[in-house]
């Protein structure tokens, strides 16, 4: 793999830029794999990848049945954060972000990582509670938050409205080294890195079937073929429940979708990204100059990838009391991405009833601010073939036991 550089650009440049090579290999697969991965999104990419870094296995598919990074990785708001809660989603989200710091030297690959800042913004007296009993417990994990008052919102997002007649801005959670990142980068920076190392990423190919003998995976049928496997790691988000299906077993989540949009561009007006749970909407501004905003998840089940009129009016009714600069802007584009929601709103990262069969799904509205860590986490479980500290506490017999990692209140809206 040629490396990317300013003097790479500066060659190309003299020579009509024509000897530039493709980012990865598009293979046909072969008859047998040490690991297949089910998925070509964030998370799958980067268990494949920090399989061959990590653990030195680089006989690795990756399948995928659409393009790459063309699921939820594709479709996010980019938003990347640790503040969380409980000591296991803190562990994991603060080691994603601190790999996105250094992802681009990583991987040779400009992810465009833009540490601007979080803010979560406390409307209510409950909130005001509930955010500083995060700052206090992210200090105990060693993540660096603080509460922060109304003065302090204002002097970080002059086009805040810290007077709103139903919910004021009373203060704000503030993660100063949280931040956004460039969806599709974070995908490409992968699976060059991935393809480097040999592996195959195999794409419009659907997994159709689960081969089994012996309580143990064999392989799986696709549309291009039987391909066998030692291991086989399913990485798909909202289509995790059918993968399981396939496999002979059922997960402790449902798929719905969770729709966003962005603004026509317009100028720098907001270096930060801003939640409120309270009116239920967020927002953050695009290098492009869009306004990209999102609220909750649909509330019902299903599996649809596009906008619809009552979430636009939902999500902007609530955010123009807030910041009354967008009331005048058109709306540019929408979409929606198929999420996996579990119970306890955290993710599901370890060993299945099949053997040698291991899942990674659950991330809810949260998947892209963990690719890295969640990357990392999975690849230990399957190297290993049991959950390193990452991952212990995110397996499914926690449903069984009663062990629930709540953080619903964290990941309901501030995605």
């Amino acid at each position: 793999m040629r490396r990317y550089s300013a003097f790479a650009i500066a060659r190309e440049a003299a020579r009509f830029h024509t000897g530039w090579e493709r980012a990865w290999r598009s293979p046909e697969p072969k008859k047998k794999y040490d690991v297949i991965i089910v998925g070509a999104g964030g998370h799958g990419l980067a268990t494949a990848f920090y399989l061959g870094k990590n653990f030195g296995i680089t006989n690795v598919a990756i399948i995928e049945k659409g393009w790459l990074g063309g699921g939820n990785t594709g479709r996010n708001t980019t938003i990347i954060r640790s503040n969380y809660l409980q000591d296991p989603s803190a562990a994991i989200y603060e080691k994603a972000r601190s790999l996105y710091e250094t992802m681009s030297q990583d991987l040779n690959y400009n992810v465009m990582f833009s540490p601007r800042g979080v803010m979560m913004l406390a409307q209510t007296q409950s909130e005001i509670r509930g955010y500083e009993r995060t700052a206090h417990a992210n200090a105990l994990q060693g993540v660096t938050t603080e509460f922060i008052g109304p003065e302090r919102v204002k002097e970080l997002v002059p086009i805040i409205n810290i007077d709103g007649p139903r919910y004021p801005v009373l203060g704000a959670l503030w993660q100063a080294r949280g931040g956004t990142g460039r969806h599709d980068a974070v995908a490409w920076g992968y699976a060059r890195a991935c393809s480097d190392m040999g592996m195959d990423i195999i794409q419009k190919t659907e997994v159709i079937g689960v081969r089994q003998e012996g309580g143990k995976v064999t392989g799986v049928d696709t549309t291009k073929g039987p391909i066998d496997c030692d291991k086989l790691g399913l990485v798909v988000a909202g289509n995790s429940g059918d993968l399981a299906n396939m496999a002979g077993f059922r997960l402790p989540m449902e798929s719905v979708a969770l729709q966003a949009l962005v603004s026509e561009p317009i100028k720098p007006c907001m270096d930060v990204v801003v939640m409120a749970n309270t009116v239920h909407g967020y927002m953050s501004q695009s290098d492009k100059g869009e306004m990209v905003i999102g609220g909750g998840t649909d509330g019902f089940n299903n599996y649809t990838q596009r906008g619809s009129f009552h979430h636009v009016e939902e999500t902007v009714r609530a955010l123009v009391e807030t910041f009354p600069i967008v009331s005048r802007l058109k709306m540019l584009r929408q979409w929606g991405g198929i999420v996996d929601v579990t119970g306890d709103r955290s993710p599901v990262i370890g060993k299945t009833p099949l053997g040698n069969c291991f899942i990674n799904a659950g991330w809810g509205t949260g998947g892209f601010k963990a690719i890295p860590g969640g990357g990392w986490a999975t690849a230990e479980l399957i190297a290993k073939g049991e959950p390193g500290p990452l991952s212990a506490e995110f397996g499914m017999d926690r449903f069984i036991e009663g062990r629930f990692i709540d953080e619903s209140v964290a990941a309901g809206v501030a995605h």
